[in-house]
């Protein structure tokens, strides 16, 4: 991966969401009439995956192209614009409503995780994007739209169920990271994950047979192996633990629940009397 971040909405933020929305108007037919803004985002997609991020500039996609750079200009006004609606694009929901699971807010959730996870291994370079102040073009929001509908039902407040998606993202974001950097630790090293530890391995023994880490020198010998599956271990506990405020919610909400436990994250009174009844 090349390193350097590029941020979203680094352009022209008015321009951007023309674009995005087709709401701009269209360049007259030129000497190219083949070329189009559609064909220009999944060019610069296609340069981002093979190359990096770093390599994509308007000269370069013009040449994948086949097409002098001036032309691009008549579609989109620079990298910074090219580079939001290069987002938008990838982040295209699919149009399988089994793709989110099959029931609940749960499997919903789930399978989120593993889309967005699959997302980033796909399309790397978005882990070089600073995507903190997203341009929301019609991908983005048909995405949530559909996570929102499938969730709604936890009976959460908007700004918890919001909370919910960006916890997601935010969980598997680090994964991601992780796997990636990873795969190219390899490959610029030349060594595999097998050999880069099987190098530290006597220096290892040495210094859990010296008795300054007990702990780690009891652990059995699988702690450490690629057997286990970290990234799901990880989102299931994140699940769980939602699951939990799920439950005390809808107890709470209940009138025939007499002593629902306190949703998690709501301060007992300081005088230890009981909290007091929450609204149906």
């Amino acid at each position: 991966m090349a390193s350097g971040t590029e941020t979203s909405g680094s352009g022209d933020i008015g321009r951007t969401l023309e674009l995005l929305w087709d709401t701009g108007r269209r360049p007259s037919r030129g000497p190219r009439p083949g070329l189009t803004l559609e064909r220009i985002v999944d060019a610069a997609v296609e340069v981002a995956d093979r190359d990096g991020l770093g390599a994509v500039s308007m000269r370069r996609i013009a040449t994948e192209l086949g097409t002098g750079t001036m032309s691009l200009y008549r579609y989109v006004p620079g990298k910074g614009e090219l580079l939001d609606l290069m987002l938008d694009r990838v982040q295209r929901p699919s149009e399988n409503p089994a793709d989110l699971g099959d029931g609940g807010w749960r499997p919903a959730l789930h399978a989120l995780g593993h889309a967005t996870l699959a997302l980033y291994r796909r399309h790397t370079w978005l882990l070089e994007v600073n995507q903190s102040r997203p341009i929301l073009g019609p991908s983005a929001l048909d995405g949530m739209e559909k996570v929102l509908t499938r969730i709604r039902p936890m009976g959460l407040t908007d700004p918890e169920l919001v909370s919910v998606i960006v916890m997601i993202d935010g969980y598997v974001v680090g994964a991601a990271r992780t796997q990636v950097y990873e795969r190219e630790a390899e490959r610029s090293s030349g060594l595999t994950d097998a050999e880069f530890w099987q190098a530290q391995e006597p220096v290892l023994v040495k210094a859990m047979s010296s008795g300054r880490y007990p702990v780690l020198a009891s652990l059995s010998e699988d702690a450490f192996g690629t057997g286990f599956d970290h990234f799901e271990f990880g989102l299931q506990r994140i699940l769980d633990g939602l699951e939990v405020l799920v439950t005390a919610r809808r107890a709470a909400a209940d009138p025939a629940t007499p002593d629902a436990p306190p949703t998690p994250g709501t301060p007992a009174p300081a005088d230890g009397s009981a909290a007091p009844e929450q609204p149906a």
